[in-house]
């Protein structure tokens, strides 16, 4: 079956162990997460998980189903690239001196859009975002003048949809809680 990259979207209270009952639920199916985000969402009181990962629909499907069992999450949904928008940061820190010694860190900056944070004398930190492939295409142009530090977060992502789901979702079970 071919292997697709899919973005799990779950809401949830906020509460201690959750992060863990969600990774098992993936590491049991012996899915690898390829990135992970938890912040607080739109909706107070109500965090988001955005999980990546390389699955089929069937699989992805199963996983979702089991993640809502958890009695602190609201719902999950997941998603392929094209359901989504998305992004990711990176933090390159390079020697300031390869920076003065060629212009042609400077033109990488400018053709990728990144930007120097911070510059001392002695290192110099550059920020990009965008999606995993630049970001890696970047730290490839930057290695050869000597990275010294690199990190880049989980994805995170919004869906195309004109609202967000977990409202529509909570506006119908509270209409049926009263009726």
């Amino acid at each position: 079956m071919e292997k697709t990259l899919y973005t799990v979207i779950v809401f949830s209270e906020n509460r201690p162990g959750l992060l863990n009952q969600v990774s098992i639920i993936f590491s049991r199916r012996q899915l690898n997460i390829e990135s992970l985000t938890v912040s607080a969402s739109s909706i107070e009181g109500v965090h988001k998980f955005t999980i990546t990962v390389y699955t089929d629909e069937e699989e992805i499907d199963k996983v979702v189903k089991q993640i809502e069992k958890r009695i602190d999450v609201l719902k999950a949904y997941y998603y392929t690239d094209d359901e989504v928008i998305y992004q990711e940061v990176a933090l390159y820190k390079v020697d300031t001196e390869s920076i003065l010694e060629s212009d042609e860190i400077e033109q990488l900056v400018r053709k990728y859009n990144a930007r120097f944070l911070e510059i001392t004398r002695t290192f110099s930190v550059i920020e990009m975002t965008g999606h995993t492939d630049e970001i890696k295409e970047l730290y490839y142009a930057l290695d050869k003048f000597g990275v010294k530090q690199y990190v880049r977060s989980g994805r995170i992502a919004i869906t195309k949809s004109t609202s967000e789901l977990l409202s529509k979702f909570l506006s119908e079970r509270e209409e049926e809680a009263k009726g």
